[in-house]
C-alpha cells in the first residue's frame, strides 16, 4: 500500500498522487494507493468531496477519509508519499513515516526535502510532476530490500533528528540564542545611552 495522509488541498499534491496511481495501474501495478484525510471545508483549494468520491468509484485510489489512527495506517503501508508543494515546515506525516520505518517519496519543496536523506531514507521528486512521482514509487514498489533499507535508515534519522528530546533541545537552543541576542542588543543600547549623557 502506498499511503498519502494529508489535509486534502490541491497544493499538497493530491492530484499528482492520483495521476501517479493511474499511471502505475496502467503499467500493471497491483499496489493499493490510499488517501487518508478529509476535505478542508471552506478552504479555497480544498479537493471537493465529490472529486474524492469519484476517484474512489473509479478505483485507482482508495479514499479512506479522516483517520484518528495514523499509526495503524502507517503499519499497513509500505511506502508513504507526500507530493506537496504547499509552503510549510516539515510535514508531520513525513516525520511519523520515518519514525515508523517507512520509506518516503516526497518533493524537493522546502519543508518536505528536510525530512528525507535522498537515496537513503526516501526519494525526492520535482514538485507538480506526476510522472517523476510514479517513477519513484515504482522504484520502491519493485525493490523490497531497498524499501526495507530506507525504512531502517528513516527510523534512525527520525530518532536522531526528530525525537521529542531533540526537538525540545533545538527549541531551547533557539530561545537561548534569541535571549542572548536581546541581551546584546539591550546592552549596546544601554551603553549608547550612557555615552550620550557623558
Amino acid at each position: 500500500m502506498v499511503l498519502m495522509a494529508s489535509r486534502l488541498l490541491w497544493e499538497k499534491g493530491v492530484g499528482e498522487f492520483v495521476e501517479a496511481a493511474r499511471l502505475l495501474k496502467r503499467r500493471g501495478s497491483r499496489a493499493r494507493f490510499a488517501i487518508a484525510g478529509a476535505p478542508a471545508e471552506g478552504h479555497p483549494t480544498s479537493v471537493p468531496r465529490a472529486t474524492l468520491e469519484r476517484w474512489k468509484r473509479e478505483g485507482d485510489v482508495e479514499w479512506l477519509g479522516w483517520s484518528r489512527d495514523v499509526p495503524d495506517l502507517l503499519a499497513r503501508s509500505h511506502i508513504v508519499a507526500l507530493p506537496s508543494y504547499y509552503g510549510e515546515g516539515i510535514p508531520r506525516i513525513l516525520i511519523e513515516a520515518a519514525a515508523s520505518g517507512r520509506p518516503i517519496v516526497t518533493t524537493s519543496s522546502p519543508g518536505c526535502r528536510e525530512a528525507v536523506a535522498p537515496g537513503v531514507t526516501g526519494l525526492l521528486v520535482p514538485p507538480r510532476d506526476a510522472v517523476s512521482l510514479a517513477g519513484a514509487i515504482e522504484t520502491l514498489l519493485s525493490d523490497a530490500p531497498l524499501r526495507a533499507r530506507m525504512g531502517r535508515n528513516g527510523r534512525a534519522l527520525a530518532a536522531r533528528h526528530f525525537s521529542t528530546r531533540r526537538v525540545l533541545e533545538a527549541n531551547l537552543d533557539l530561545h537561548r540564542e534569541a535571549l542572548a541576542e536581546l541581551q546584546r542588543s539591550l546592552g549596546l543600547r544601554f551603553r549608547a545611552a550612557e555615552g550620550s549623557r557623558g
